[in-house]
């Protein structure tokens, strides 16, 4: 028996969109920074949990890293193949109006 994927299967999660996004729009701030995971879900429109559960995603793909700043806050960021996924989806640079 043949399985076929469910509808919508092949895009992507609007959730995992909008934290890309959100993380895209971070590495371009002036100076850039990483956004702390709340900064991040309360921007993202996401819960922590949620938030954390799509970031381990993002990481197992290598798109992503958390880590604690000096702080100790966790933050996340994009690696250089996240950037280049943000580039080629989002374009150059965020749009002003998501800024």
């Amino acid at each position: 028996m043949t399985e076929h994927p469910a509808p919508g299967a092949d895009e992507p999660d609007p959730t995992v969109a909008a934290i890309l996004l959100n993380l895209w729009i971070a590495a371009h701030e002036a100076p850039p920074a990483p956004w702390s995971l709340a900064r991040l879900a309360k921007r993202s429109e996401v819960a922590m949990s949620t938030l954390r559960r799509d970031l381990t995603g993002l990481e197992d793909a290598g798109l992503a890293h958390v880590f604690a700043d000096d702080k100790g806050r966790d933050c996340a960021a994009l690696t250089e193949a996240g950037l280049a996924l943000c580039r080629e989806a989002f374009g150059e640079e965020p749009p002003a109006s998501a800024r």
